[in-house]
This record gives structure tokens, C-alpha cells and sequence, in this order.
């Protein structure tokens, strides 16, 4: 037996759930995003190049908060090394043009390793959502 609707109930119920879909998926990327960040921070820290300790402890999290959005997060290395970041990862002329400086691929490995992990979670909040 069919049940009558009215059109605009239907129409509210569907935005409703949608809503709640979409709120639940938000926190579950949120709660990922946050600890994969923090895993790739020390994944970073221990696999920097090793000259000073310095760099390797630059290495910290940003986050920039949006409303109903999830965190925006950001990995970066603080100030003043944050310059020294492109010439350990792809390596750099030597002053004088005498050669080159090796390359510490440091950033790259680990950027993969993230973006396949924080992929595959969003796809399951998405499924379980």
C-alpha cells in the first residue's frame, strides 16, 4: 500500500538528511585529517636530514578552522628553515659551480604515503557515513 507525502515534507526530509549525512562525514575527515597530520609530522621528523637537529624538530602542523568545513591542516618547517627544505629534497649547485649537493628525497615519500592513507579514509567515512 502506498503512503501519500506531501512534496514539501519529502523536500525538507531529503535536505535534512543530507545535512546529517554531510555533518557526520565532515567530523570523521576532520578526526583523520588531524591524525594522520600528526603521524606525517614525526614520520617527517624522522626521516630529516640528520646535519643538526634543528630542521628535523622544525617540522610542526598548522591548522585553519572553517565553519561546517573540515580543518584545513597544514605541514610545514618554521621559520628561518623553512628555506632549507626544496635544496634537501632535490639537492642544489654548489657555490661556484664546482658540482652539485646530494639530494635527502625526505618530503616526497612521505606526501605519498599521506595522500594514499587520508584518500583511503575519506572513502570509507564516506561509505560508513
Amino acid at each position: 500500500m502506498a503512503t501519500k507525502i506531501n512534496l514539501d515534507q519529502l523536500a525538507s526530509e531529503i535536505a535534512q538528511g543530507l545535512k546529517d549525512f554531510t555533518h557526520e562525514v565532515v567530523e570523521m575527515v576532520d578526526t583523520s585529517s588531524q591524525r594522520i597530520g600528526k603521524e606525517a609530522v614525526k614520520k617527517l621528523r624522522a626521516t630529516s636530514p640528520r646535519k643538526t637537529q634543528k630542521y628535523r624538530k622544525s617540522w610542526t602542523m598548522k591548522t585553519s578552522k572553517t565553519v561546517h568545513q573540515p580543518a584545513v591542516r597544514t605541514l610545514h618547517v618554521r621559520a628561518p628553515r623553512y628555506r632549507l627544505t626544496h635544496l634537501l629534497e632535490h639537492g642544489h649547485a654548489i657555490a661556484g659551480g664546482t658540482g652539485r649537493v646530494k639530494a635527502y628525497p625526505h618530503i616526497g615519500p612521505v606526501e605519498e604515503e599521506v595522500i594514499e592513507q587520508f584518500t583511503r579514509e575519506v572513502e570509507e567515512a564516506i561509505k560508513r557515513g
